[in-house]
């Protein structure tokens, strides 16, 4: 007997340094194992709660996945009792909060495809967990790492002040970022705002001065761990994010290098519309339209018939440059 649950269950895990992480976990219930039915993971944007993905995790759940997401340390559900002078940064939410869930899904879905989604830098984060190589499909919204030069031309000044100059200049007064009380996102912990603020091209490189340096030999080991995914993925981005731009996500594309990509450019014109944006995706009205872009990736690694038509242009992937 399969039965679809209507409400998620609440998620408890525990990374490997004894952080505690929660969230939601959308499952089926079965007296039988299900090794044919993928678990996907929902990784999120810098600083936004799971509970924003609820919509989109539900709609794939009805869809006959199972579906986990979680907040990062620091972030909604796993954030400590304080932030003010908290330490956590991208290395700690893929190494070890991404790397914990991975290994749940595994343990708890025992035999089950484990499948990603990936927001913004959820998408980056996968490069860094050490079981990434047992992912077998990513499907990625506007996945970058927040690179200065990537931001588009006429807004690149207004970005470079907000997020590079701005941010980083109030968590150090206060040991960390109060988006909150801004009306930006959620608030950040220092480790977080001192990974987006770095001004290197690549990922591994934002080590390299600062508060945190990591050693040659570390830095090829994140190269390296980019490289174990294997899986095919699908990266869709839509013209107007000021974030996910055709060079921010082709950066990080070439980063995963033994991953088939597909890079999937959509115009808000394309459905009617004058504006999509970096996180409106994930928002219930564009289950007609985008989300069945998604579905059909993830159950058959294929794009639906509507995006040949109208919706949707495949851009060109780049030679890989490290």
């Amino acid at each position: 007997m399969d039965l679809c649950q209507e409400k998620p269950l609440p998620l408890a895990i525990t990374a490997q340094d004894g952080y505690p992480l929660k969230g939601l976990c959308w499952r089926h219930l079965t007296d039988t194992p299900q090794t044919a039915r993928p678990v996907i993971v929902i990784n999120p944007a810098t600083s936004v709660l799971c509970t924003y993905y609820s919509r989109f995790a539900a709609y794939l759940h009805r869809n006959g996945f199972d579906v986990i997401c979680y907040d990062y340390r620091g972030i909604g559900l796993s954030k400590p009792a304080s932030l003010r002078g908290f330490q956590a940064g991208w290395l700690d939410w893929g190494q070890l909060d991404f790397q914990a869930v991975l290994q749940y899904a595994a343990s708890d879905f025992p035999g089950q495809p484990v499948q990603v989604v990936g927001h913004s830098v959820g998408g980056m984060l996968i490069g860094l967990a050490a079981s990434n190589a047992n992912i077998t499909r990513v499907f990625s919204m506007g996945a970058q790492h927040a690179y200065w030069r990537d931001y588009p031309a006429k807004q690149r000044l207004r970005l470079l002040l907000k997020w590079h100059v701005f941010m980083p200049l109030v968590t150090a007064l206060l040991g960390y970022f109060p988006a909150k009380r801004l009306g930006w996102m959620e608030d950040t912990p220092r480790g977080v705002v001192q990974d987006w603020t770095a001004r290197a091209a690549r990922f591994e490189d934002t080590y390299k001065s600062g508060a945190r340096v990591l050693s040659s030999a570390d830095r090829r080991g994140i190269i390296a761990q980019f490289t174990a995914l294997r899986c095919p993925t699908l990266a869709l981005s839509v013209t107007d994010d000021e974030f996910g731009t055709v060079a921010a996500v082709q950066r990080l594309l070439r980063c995963f290098d033994s991953s088939a990509s597909t890079h999937l450019r959509v115009a808000p014109e394309s459905l009617g519309l004058k504006e999509i944006g970096h996180f409106a995706f994930f928002h219930s009205r564009f289950e007609p339209t985008l989300w069945p872009i998604a579905l059909a990736w993830l159950r058959e690694g294929s794009l639906p018939d509507s995006v040949g038509d109208s919706v949707g242009e495949i851009v060109k992937p780049l030679k890989t440059v490290r």
